[in-house]
């Protein structure tokens, strides 16, 4: 994942999406078109995805603005990665995935079927696959290196790893930015399932949102009409893409062999996924790259 050089700015980090670049106490925040499942970087790109997610993130930002800060400086960026990436402000990054669930679905539902719980939160007997809760729950997550899985943690872990005080208030911030965003895409015909945000702190204590927010790469989307509990309804997101895999291409995820490229057939509808996503929420027409 060799990533290009940008003249004016150093690389100095790559992820399963992202690519960053640092000047004199800024970050260059680049989202690419790559696309990740089972902890791998699939060898097919998808086309816009890193407009989109970008797009999405700074509308997100601009609504959540009375809520919490965010990191986003500038969208003024070098024209090699117009559309594509924002200019930032450099960080302490918390490290927890700060995940909230409004309703029980993925790996949330695997855990309480387990035991009842998801992250050492106790839920009511009886709850179904996809059931809304009776109020959103914190149910964090440690970040993982490449390759490696996001492990769900319990609050107590969060305090171990930042503090008290800290912790109580990424939960607190955590939750109020679900709340709003829930109510946010109800109005426009959608559920937002659950949802994973990452902050840091500023020199002066401040907790600032980070990182994208909001997407169909960090959070399940579903669409109203097509839910229901006791079944996964379809979501916006790159489930397409895990489904094929696993269901389809042969591909043995539990394996060590990478994965297969993706046919064009299934790059077409994910973008599809990806750009109703936006244009639902958002109510804006997207304008892919001109190829």
């Amino acid at each position: 994942m060799a990533a290009d050089p940008i003249p004016g700015w150093t690389h100095v980090y790559s992820g399963k999406v992202r690519d960053l670049y640092a000047d004199d106490g800024r970050l260059l925040f680049v989202a690419s078109d790559r696309i990740s499942a089972y902890d791998w970087v699939l060898p097919t790109p998808i086309p816009d995805k890193g407009r989109i997610l970008t797009a999405m993130s700074l509308w997100w930002f601009e609504r959540l603005a009375g809520i919490v800060d965010n990191h986003v400086i500038s969208a003024d960026v070098p024209q090699q990665v117009a559309g594509r990436a924002v200019v930032c402000e450099r960080l302490q990054m918390l490290p927890v995935e700060c995940v909230v669930r409004g309703y029980l679905s993925g790996s949330g539902w695997v855990d309480y079927q387990a035991d009842g719980a998801v992250c050492g939160v106790k839920l009511p007997d009886g709850l179904q696959e996809s059931q809304r809760l009776p109020e959103p729950i914190f149910t964090p997550a440690t970040k993982a290196a490449i390759g490696d899985h996001d492990q769900n943690i319990d609050f107590g872990a969060v305090v171990d790893l930042v503090g008290e005080d800290v912790a109580e208030r990424l939960r607190h911030l955590s939750v109020q930015v679900y709340t709003f965003a829930h109510e946010v895409a109800a109005s426009r015909g959608l559920i937002l399932a659950d949802t994973k945000f990452e902050f840091g702190v500023r020199g002066d204590g401040r907790i600032v949102l980070a990182d994208e927010v909001l997407t169909p790469d960090s959070s399940r989307f579903w669409d109203t009409s097509s839910w229901s509990p006791g079944a996964a309804p379809p979501s916006f997101d790159k489930q397409f893409v895990r489904d094929w895999l696993r269901l389809e291409s042969g591909w043995d995820p539990s394996s060590e062999q990478a994965p297969p490229p993706l046919p064009d057939d299934v790059v077409r509808q994910t973008r599809g996924k990806y750009v109703q996503a936006f244009e639902i929420l958002t109510g804006q027409k997207f304008e892919g790259e001109q190829r």
